[in-house]
């Protein structure tokens, strides 16, 4: 026997604006964006990964657009005109499955079809995403530019998060990139033309190429300092530090405004 309950009287919900994402959400976000690139090396038996990710960054003209970011090196070391890119599908029973399909990197004369910054190692190129992965996107908004890391007070002991494909690993048969946690570990971030990379206290291995390395709430900041109000992209994971055959578990990162300069050598060359 059930007693009867009145419904509860009715709340006025808030508009959606003044909603906040939890930072869970963001990082979900996150990690929906980044893909897994690889091409096999030619022996059977190993291939070459690297990471990239996705941003929403409209053509000159307003029209959609999403481009591909990961680090020059990953591409270039992929001779074959296809590699591949690691999409996912949501099953509709429930679940996700790996989806890989072929990428075109490569023109007819072997020449690259991406855009690389000039002076750092960080590649973009538009491509055609999948709907779902066309909306998870990152902003391009959300890639810092060159006074957003003094603004947000980010330095040394700072947490950023970072995502991947360490030896070709990822988290789940699914391809979802692995997360993980590093300190900022180096001072001064800025001026950007006088630094262009930071180092970032995590280990390195290869895979890790070409990963978004980014803050959300659910990171620590060391106390007193300013709370972005949004997640940002701080940079792209492009090396290591290894002197010699010994690495030091440091990653080296390029920062985003060259991400932002690359997109806009890609606006140049758009037809």
């Amino acid at each position: 026997m059930f007693d009867l309950q009145l419904p509860p009287e009715p709340v006025r919900e808030p508009p959606a604006a003044a909603l906040q994402a939890p930072a869970w959400d963001l990082t979900v976000g996150l990690i929906a964006a980044t893909v897994q690139l690889d091409q096999p090396n030619g022996d059977g038996a190993t291939r070459r990964v690297g990471t990239g990710f996705l941003i929403d960054a409209p053509r000159p003209d307003g029209q959609p657009r999403t481009v591909l970011v990961t680090a020059h090196h990953v591409l270039d070391g992929m001779p074959e005109p296809d590699a591949r890119i690691g999409w996912r599908v949501e099953r509709p029973e429930g679940g996700w499955r790996f989806a890989p399909e072929p990428l075109r990197i490569r023109a007819e004369n072997g020449g690259p079809v991406w855009i690389r910054h000039p002076e750092r190692d960080i590649a973009v190129m538009e491509i055609s995403a999948p709907p779902a992965f066309a909306r998870a996107a990152i902003p391009l908004g959300w890639l810092a530019d060159a006074n957003a890391l003094d603004a947000w007070q980010v330095g040394p002991g700072d947490e950023l998060f970072t995502l991947g494909y360490p030896r070709g690993y990822s988290s789940n048969t699914a391809g979802f990139p692995i997360l993980r946690a590093g300190r900022v570990s180096s001072w001064p971030l800025t001026p950007i033309e006088t630094f262009p990379v930071f180092l970032l206290d995590f280990p390195v291995f290869p895979g890790n190429s070409g990963g978004p390395v980014f803050w959300t709430p659910s990171a620590r900041k060391l106390p007193g300092t300013v709370q972005p109000e949004h997640p940002f992209i701080a940079g792209v994971l492009v090396s290591e530090v290894r002197p010699g055959d010994e690495p030091l578990g440091i990653g080296i990162v390029a920062h985003a405004v060259y991400v932002r300069e690359a997109i806009a050598l890609l606006d140049a060359a758009s037809p």
